[in-house]
């Protein structure tokens, strides 16, 4: 009888086991310092003391790829910029909440000195200036920036030339951009290549939400600890990084050049190669965001409301929708 009842245990357990590796989840994040907790917490494991059991873990050279990615139903969990989480949610109506931020700003414009030493110099006749597409974060601060500055923006948007970050460093070393408007950590790393950063978010938009910790409503729905446990790890992350802030850079050093996922641009997977995201350069970039879980609806607000007026959402709507109860 007690082998017996051994064997039982032993098949209860086993089942129970298997069951929770069922509940896999599908987790995507930016390849950029915006996502340092999600780094940090892969990391050190902490996903999987809370009980998380990510099936997939991949890795966008933008927000707004991950976006697209978001649509598919295999993709639950994500760390990504705000803007390209309002649109997804907005156009592409997939139904998210937002469940955390992650950071504030994260977001500069570099020029070359010897072309510009000032924001006025955006208009000049001839001026290459990078920037992502239309609708993605930085091309808000794009426009917060002509906006704040005054400046003819027919003549600025004659200058942008549309590509991703790491394009954009490509071409900054070839020479062909004068200016460029990024994302960290990509900002700081056009530094590296003699570029001079001239304003951040920060300049142009006060307490910018940054990033955020979204969630799709079905998985919310299905299994609510799912969304605790998330915002136990990221705020968790985040108190380590604030305290660790070197030790963060080197986890993050180490993870993102190990990353060699096709969902990278061929481009992207080679600068990780080259090192050219490295502790130094990840330190600098992390200084320039502030760190924080916490979430503003008013900030919120302000940007979808943003967004409609730039007509990149038809049309407004409250913040309440699209942010988690607890918030």
């Amino acid at each position: 009888m007690n082998k017996i009842a051994g064997l039982l245990i032993a098949l209860i357990i086993m089942t129970g086991c298997q069951k929770k590796q069922e509940k896999s989840i599908g987790m995507a994040v930016e390849f950029m310092d915006h996502a340092a907790c999600a780094y940090v917490s892969r990391d050190k494991g902490w996903f999987k003391e809370e009980g998380l059991n990510l099936g997939a873990y991949e890795s966008y050279v933008t927000g707004m790829a991950l976006a697209s990615a978001m649509v598919r139903g295999d993709i639950q969990v994500a760390y990504m910029c705000l803007i390209p989480a309002i649109n997804v949610f907005a156009n592409a109506q997939v139904p998210i909440k937002i469940l955390a931020g992650t950071h504030k700003y994260g977001y500069g414009l570099v020029v070359n000195p010897a072309k510009t030493k000032d924001i006025s110099g955006l208009e000049k006749q001839g001026l290459n200036i990078g920037c992502v597409r239309e609708g993605g974060s930085v091309d808000i601060i794009l426009h917060k920036t002509m906006e704040k500055y005054r400046l003819n923006k027919n003549e600025v948007l004659k200058n942008i030339r549309r590509m991703n970050p790491p394009k954009q460093i490509l071409a900054i070393k070839s020479g062909n951009l004068d200016a460029a408007f990024l994302p960290e950590q990509w900002a700081t790393m056009a530094e590296e290549h003699g570029f001079k950063m001239l304003l951040t978010a920060k300049d142009v938009w006060p307490e910018m939400q940054g990033s955020v910790l979204v969630i799709r409503d079905d998985l919310l729905k299905k299994r609510p600890d799912v969304a605790k446990k998330l915002i136990t790890v990221t705020e968790k992350s985040t108190a380590w990084i604030n305290a660790n802030p070197f030790q963060a850079a080197k986890i993050l050093a180490r993870q993102m050049q190990s990353i060699k996922e096709p969902l990278l641009p061929v481009k992207a997977a080679d600068l990780t190669k080259r090192s050219e995201i490295n502790n130094k350069v990840l330190s600098r970039s992390m200084a320039r965001m502030n760190y924080k879980t916490d979430i503003s609806p008013e900030m919120i607000q302000s940007m979808i409301d943003y967004m409609a007026k730039l007509g990149y959402i038809k049309n407004s709507f409250k913040a309440k929708k699209i942010l988690y109860k607890e918030i």
